[in-house]
């Protein structure tokens, strides 16, 4: 990146703009760029060695790494009181009457908390990050029904509220598209000058699924690609499975203790790994995916949402490279329940991760520079999802190839996600947008190559093409 975008970044966007580079050292890249850059913004007046070393200093004073976590429990035991930093959860147990708090760090997962925290910071039911003062009193184990003697009594989210988005809007006019391009690949954490234009874009396609609602995304790829890097460094507002069992009741809603899972409370859930990932309820998940994938709703347990959840699917996979030749070979490496074409065609967008390079070297393919903040810039993407440019799409764009009605919902979709990030003045030339639309419109042929190969007289090959109207 020149340094002349890095004085436009620093210009443009005063507190919210971040050394990239900065979170790659010390102890501060044990913790999620989000949570590095927060800090980072919240203890340093100026940035450089001094400003890592003070954030350095401070998640080793705060977070536990594994080895230490006996160290921090005797200095909790000692001293009666400590304040760590984790990504707390809470969860709620009936039977005991109780809300239960599960501190990973400590590999605590039956504390105690007050539930004025939990009303202040109802995220900390899906997971949030922060500082908590947790007090140690062995008199809790006889209220708590012998469970762990700790409570959190105080709470400091580690999360940016007071944000102001026409920041966002208004420096974009400043910076040509392909600037554009380049500042969001560098707060992504990737370094621009490692990548062509259009795998620029397809880096970038990994973030509308944060700032588009219901969009379905798939990605399979070499490893070492930086599939999953987006979703568990930029946003806090994403639930990431990988491999395991997945239940219904986490996911959809936990009739027993009456708790909305993860589909509900948050923007963007990943299946990690996901010809690992196993389904306590295979029948049940997957029929119900397959409806929520439609348009937001489902309905489990008497649970029924008023309104529909708007958070997108992301379904990421490694693939061997020499099996990418074949589409036949492609669909090996997918789950059997995405053989199911039904499943399948409620994919709005496919990209082929192999065509990135791996990230193998720091310098060569991690960012360094200045970029948005992280926290900034999940806050940004939270925000704008309540938007949808689909209509702007319809009258700016014309879906031609025979498109089917599933076709031209997915392809309004990714458009109008992308048009939110690359185009947020709402600035742009015909010219622009037929450079950003014809990537877009590859990844659904991308989904209809598999449907064709699962079942040709079905889904009869065709090839989508967009024209810009006007």
């Amino acid at each position: 990146m020149s340094i002349n975008i890095d004085e436009k970044v620093r210009m443009l966007f005063g507190e919210y703009a971040v050394d990239k580079s900065l979170t790659r050292t010390g102890s501060v890249s044990r913790i999620p760029a989000f949570i590095a850059e927060f800090m980072i913004g919240r203890l340093c007046s100026e940035p450089g060695e001094k400003c890592i070393d003070e954030v350095t200093a401070k998640v080793n004073e705060l977070y536990p790494e594994p080895s230490s976590r006996e160290l921090f429990l005797g200095r909790l035991k000692e001293k009666g009181a400590i304040k760590i930093l984790d990504e707390f959860r809470v969860r709620v147990n009936l039977k005991k009457d109780l809300f239960l708090l599960q501190i990973p760090a400590l590999s605590i997962d039956d504390a105690l908390i007050d539930e004025r925290i939990i009303k202040e910071n109802e995220r900390l039911y899906s997971g949030l990050w922060g500082v908590g003062l947790l007090i140690y009193d062995p008199g809790l184990q006889t209220k708590g029904k012998n469970l762990t003697p700790v409570m959190m009594e105080d709470f400091e989210p580690f999360q940016a509220y007071n944000i102001d988005v026409e920041v966002f809007r208004e420096a974009r006019t400043s910076f040509s598209l392909g600037e554009w391009i380049d500042v969001l690949v560098t707060s992504v954490g990737l370094n621009p000058s490692a990548y062509s234009l259009k795998q620029k874009l397809l880096l970038l396609v990994r973030l509308i699924p944060m700032a588009e609602a219901n969009v379905n995304i798939l990605e399979l790829g070499p490893r070492a690609t930086g599939k999953t890097f987006t979703y568990r460094n930029l946003t806090y507002y994403s639930r990431i499975y990988s491999g395991g069992i997945v239940s219904p009741a986490k996911l959809f809603y936990d009739a027993r203790s009456n708790i909305p899972g993860d589909l509900v409370v948050n923007d963007v859930v990943v299946f990690d790994e996901i010809s690992k990932i196993k389904f306590s309820n295979s029948d049940e998940v997957v029929a119900k995916l397959k409806d929520y994938m439609v348009d937001g709703y489902f309905e489990r347990g008497g649970f029924h949402p008023k309104r529909p959840s708007t958070c997108s699917l992301v379904l990421i996979g490694n693939v061997d490279a020499e099996k990418t030749a074949t589409t036949q070979g492609i669909i090996s490496h997918l789950p059997s329940f995405m053989h199911d074409t039904a499943f399948l065609d409620r994919v709005h967008g496919f990209i082929h991760g192999w065509e990135l390079p791996k990230i193998m070297k720091s310098d060569e393919h991690l960012a360094r520079g200045y970029g948005i903040a992280s926290d900034y810039l999940a806050e940004v993407l939270h925000r704008i999802r309540t938007e949808s440019l689909e209509k702007e799409v319809e009258s700016t764009f014309e879906l031609q190839g025979a498109p089917t009605i599933r076709d031209e919902k997915a392809v309004k979709k990714l458009l109008s996600g992308a048009l939110k990030l690359l185009f947020p003045d709402e600035g742009y030339d015909k010219e622009e947008l037929a450079l950003v639309a014809e990537p877009l419109v590859e990844l659904r042929n991308n989904v209809n190559r598999l449907l064709n190969a699962l079942s040709p007289r079905e889904f009869p090959a065709r090839n989508l093409r967009l024209k810009v109207r006007g």
